[in-house]
């Protein structure tokens, strides 16, 4: 781990899918539904990689749904229904029985205790996962793409973000998985970024030169911004 002047920290906001949970255990769960969909998603993946790239016109909604349409040569009214069925609405049941990373929501509670502002933001709408483990009802802000305008690593999200917590971006801790989009969105912002790595490769020591902290456990967060308790 490295670390560079965390203490001017005042809110700490977390990246959801892959941050709070590991992502092998919504697509164990979820491979039924992506067979059954696979052109689909792969089309929505197509979608999703070309708007990180380019600025849209309109709203964000607006753009992936005629993305979409002109992908699955249908209405967006078409396209809309189906991005809600398996997408939106789909994919939700599948958050209810799996566990978040074990420390997470523990750590997540006492830093709002310690006097942190909370928040989470995420390119996929946050109600889809519920109340989020019950984390939630603690942040100031929840954002996702739909408000945001924009994905990942654009520092669109994260300047909304800086906004809504009315703290300037160096004050704001970014906390993500993805070192492509979470870690080098975050820093174009401004802001600081603790980067969560697989065991694996925390345990071989991998660290990041952009980041300013690399982490593989979440007690390892926690010593770093709450000390030893």
């Amino acid at each position: 781990m490295q670390t560079n002047t965390l203490g001017e920290i005042k809110a700490v906001a977390f990246d959801i899918d892959g941050t709070l949970y590991r992502t092998w255990k919504l697509n164990i769960r979820i491979i039924f539904h992506f067979l059954l969909h696979n052109q689909f998603f792969l089309k929505y993946g197509l979608v999703r990689a070309k708007i990180r790239k380019i600025p849209l016109t309109g709203t964000f909604k607006e753009a992936q749904t005629q993305m979409m349409a002109e992908k699955l040569h249908c209405s967006p009214s078409e396209a809309e229904l189906l991005l809600t069925k398996i997408v939106y609405a789909g994919l939700s049941s599948y958050f209810y029985k799996i566990k978040p990373y074990k420390g997470s929501v523990e750590l997540i509670k006492d830093l709002k205790e310690a006097g942190f502002k909370i928040a989470l933001l995420s390119d996929f709408p946050p109600e889809q996962k519920g109340d989020v483990w019950g984390v939630k009802n603690l942040c100031d802000v929840v954002l996702g793409t739909e408000e945001t305008g924009a994905l990942k690593p654009s520092p669109i999200p994260f300047n909304v973000l800086a906004e809504k917590l009315g703290l300037p971006p160096e004050q704001i801790l970014y906390v993500g998985n993805s070192h492509k989009y979470d870690v080098v969105g975050a820093k174009n912002a401004g802001m600081k970024a603790a980067w969560l790595v697989q065991p694996e490769k925390g345990i071989l020591g991998k660290k990041s030169k952009l980041a300013d902290i690399t982490f593989w456990k979440y007690s390892q967060l926690r010593e770093l911004l709450l000390g030893k308790q």
